[in-house]
């Protein structure tokens, strides 16, 4: 009779998550991420200026700042219990596969926070710019949005540069954060010139993979998405929505801020109760669109398309 033989790795094959490197892009206000509430001054108005004044004294007025805020917020995780039977007999060291995913997890749940935090800023009225292309593809945010949306073009991101420019946004700076299809659509609709130059200005280590009409542009496997109708956030967390578009991120990096803190361990060790250990994790983060007139930060969102689908 043959044997058969089986062997147990002592590696264990980890969880993915998303590149993140896009938060490093914006003002950082980690140092007062152990306070509620963070306030940001914004000047004010500033004063009238008149040619060839004809009557004096001149009236002073008393200029008027606005004041900016935001609060932090607490993630946790759920604890996790190890017996101590997994730790002395599995092949693979269970304790710190554990540790290492619940720290990336809460760390990627806070960039997810503050994607959510700079889109939550925008000016829906002004600052919400759509798709052009003729070209579509299925809608891509969830299992529930339905229905063809129009591919991004190279021209869109023009639209966005010339949208900064007139709100006199500084061309140093600027970045636009594409999820997975987006970005697909934008490469497919360069010509093979554009790609060169575009490849040839990526800086990797940076997490950006080219630049194009200023814009340095990075990459994210989802960014955000919003109402149609509303132009409003849908937080990854809440329920689809059959006509929800996915939307990509533009901004200056001293229009937008961060706060994201040390991740914080709770353990018990040789729990009696549970004869094993049970780790639970904290982060404190936070973060904000830093203007008072929301100008710096703009979403590019997929159109529908009543078309069908074509490439």
């Amino acid at each position: 009779m043959a044997l058969n033989k089986e062997i147990w790795q002592t590696t264990i094959v980890e969880n993915l998550y998303a590149d993140n490197s896009f938060a490093a892009k914006s003002v950082d206000d980690s140092s007062f991420v152990d306070n509620h509430k963070v306030h940001i001054p914004n000047a004010g108005s500033p004063s009238n200026v008149e040619v060839n004044r004809s009557s004096v004294p001149a009236t002073a007025k008393k200029r008027t700042d606005n004041d900016l805020e935001y609060t932090m917020d607490e993630l946790t995780t759920d604890p996790v219990y190890i017996p101590n039977i997994e730790m002395v007999e599995l092949s693979y060291d269970k304790r710190n596969s554990v540790i290492a995913n619940d720290r990336a997890i809460i760390m990627d749940k806070a960039h997810v926070n503050l994607l959510e935090r700079w889109g939550g800023g925008v000016n829906t009225t002004k600052s919400v710019l759509m798709t052009t292309g003729t070209g579509t593809r299925e809608a891509h945010t969830s299992d529930t949005a339905t229905g063809q949306r129009k591919k991004i073009t190279k021209a869109d991101v023009l639209s966005i540069m010339t949208q900064m420019d007139k709100d006199n946004i500084p061309e140093a700076g600027r970045y636009l954060l594409l999820d997975a299809y987006m970005y697909a659509d934008l490469l497919e609709d360069l010509s093979e010139s554009d790609k060169w130059m575009f490849q040839n200005s990526a800086d990797v280590q940076r997490g950006v993979l080219g630049n194009l009409y200023g814009f340095d542009i990075m990459k994210r496997s989802t960014v955000l998405r919003i109402n149609a109708s509303s132009k409003a956030i849908i937080k990854w967390s809440a329920a689809g929505d059959a006509g929800e578009l996915a939307a990509a991120l533009a901004w200056q990096e001293q229009s937008v801020s961060r706060a994201l803190g040390e991740v914080h361990m709770f353990d018990s060790t040789d729990n009696p109760l549970y004869y094993g250990d049970i780790y639970s994790f904290l982060l404190r983060t936070g973060g904000a669109v830093r203007r008072y007139d929301k100008k710096g930060v703009y979403l590019l969102a997929e159109a529908a398309s009543q078309s069908k689908g074509r490439r």
